[in-house]
């Protein structure tokens, strides 16, 4: 077991009263190479991060999670993406149903400050994630970490600003007030 997974496992198993706080646990993280300093608050918000090397253990990865999660209907509109849900023979829609109990989707940027994942309307068309299904897998690399929300922000508008600007975290998450508590948020990171 790597030192990471022995730090998410002690984190999970803690009581949400023994957890460090989303901050202190940033400070003490803010010397750390951003990508693990994400991971480490991404993971403490409840998140279910998984470092995929390649598109093939990232294909593996979802798979997993679609089988262990009982997943049937994805809603799920980006081609690349749609293309992993077919090699996986998985149903998906273009549009957000009632029959959607998964979202697979991409992200703007992954936030390392808190741990928190940035979307727009390239990820999530029309719909306010709220609506999203209490299971969102996303799939983003290792360029899309950002230090903090300024920084994401800049290299947003530098891009073009897409609409609709929101972010999610994780279920343990105290930034966010998720009109869902049961919301499972996986994460499958590639490297470049």
């Amino acid at each position: 077991m790597s030192l990471f997974q022995k730090f998410v496992k002690r984190i999970m198993s803690q009581s949400e009263d023994e957890r460090p706080d989303v901050t202190k646990l940033a400070d003490q993280l803010r010397d750390a190479d951003l990508d693990y300093k994400f991971a480490q608050l991404f993971t403490h918000s409840g998140g279910f991060f998984n470092y995929c090397a390649d598109e093939s253990e990232a294909l593996q990865t979802l798979n997993q999670i679609i089988k262990i999660e009982q997943i049937n209907n994805v809603f799920c509109w980006d081609q690349d993406l749609r293309n992993f849900l077919d090699v996986i023979h998985t149903p998906y829609s273009l549009e957000l149903t009632e029959n959607n109990d998964a979202a697979f989707i991409t992200c703007e940027y992954l936030i390392a400050y808190d741990g928190r994942i940035m979307l727009s309307h390239n990820n999530i068309r029309h719909y306010h994630s709220s609506r999203l299904p209490s299971k969102i897998i996303i799939m983003a690399t290792v360029s899309q970490i950002a230090n903090n929300l300024t920084e994401a922000m800049m290299k947003v508008k530098r891009a073009g600003m897409p609409k609709n600007l929101t972010s999610i975290s994780g279920s343990q998450s105290k930034l966010d007030s998720p009109t869902k508590d049961n919301t499972k948020l996986f994460l499958l990171l590639l490297e470049d």
